[in-house]
């Protein structure tokens, strides 16, 4: 199978989920849209949950110490922070969405459509990128064996989507754009590797970026409006980080 067909299946399926969402969610009132958001907000806080799992993984513990684990992923959400912040990551991620918005909605949306189609595009691009399934899975696919992993993802990524639609339109719909770029890279860095990471390098970006989704959740739920933009270079820190105490120990 040709490397890179996961990645289009993942975005096949979201534009698809995508357009079942919207036009289930025309026919729904909006205080149904609040909750249903509700709902995947708390869904996010467990996936996140889940993922910070991996601070317990063996293979993590082996390479860092069991007390090294939260503070290689403290350490990569504090210099992750600082550089995303100094690089102002949020805010470009809020004009990629909002030039979209222009591009594929049209410029007559009015501030509430912009705000709503940005929170659409920020919040689901998070979630779909950040996760195991969306490593693993897009380094299986570029080194040829397979694109199981993703396969899986897209299914799931294919309800996410729907349920995030229904409520949060088509902002939804622009994050296959996002889940291209940053699987696409995965993927080719699969090709060029030749193997797989350690998996303990894969625990930490597991670990990190459920910490990641945790924010997700809470800008979902409206409890506090975390900019996990600005925290996704800890994604690349963390195995960076678990690298260097491993070669040091």
């Amino acid at each position: 199978m040709v490397r890179g067909t996961g990645t289009l299946l993942n975005m096949a399926a979201i534009l698809v989920g995508s357009g079942l969402g919207v036009l289930l969610g025309a026919r729904l009132p909006e205080r149904t849209r609040i909750t249903v958001t509700d709902a995947l907000g708390l869904v996010t806080l467990v996936i996140g949950a889940l993922n910070i799992a991996s601070l317990g993984e063996a293979s993590f513990i082996e390479a860092v110490g069991a007390s090294g684990t939260i503070l290689v992923v403290l350490g990569a959400l504090l210099i992750g922070g600082i550089t995303g912040s100094l690089l102002n990551l949020e805010l470009r991620l809020e004009q990629a969405g909002g030039w979209l918005q222009k591009r594929l909605a049209g410029p007559g949306g009015g501030s509430a459509a912009r705000a709503r189609f940005v929170e659409g595009y920020v919040s689901a691009s998070l979630i779909f990128v950040i996760g195991p399934l969306a490593v693993l899975g897009s380094l299986s696919d570029g080194l040829g064996r397979g694109i199981d992993q993703l396969a899986l993802k897209s299914t799931l990524d294919g309800f996410a989507a729907l349920a995030f639609a229904a409520s949060l339109g088509w902002g939804v719909a622009a994050a296959a754009l996002s889940v291209g770029v940053a699987q696409g890279a995965l993927t080719l860095l699969g090709a060029l590797l030749g193997s797989l990471l350690p998996a303990a390098l894969i625990a930490a970006v597991t670990a990190t970026g459920g910490v990641l989704l945790l924010g997700v959740g809470l800008r979902l739920l409206n409890l506090k409006a975390v900019a996990v933009g600005d925290l996704l270079p800890a994604l690349l820190v963390a195995p960076l980080l678990t690298a260097v105490v491993d070669l040091a120990r």
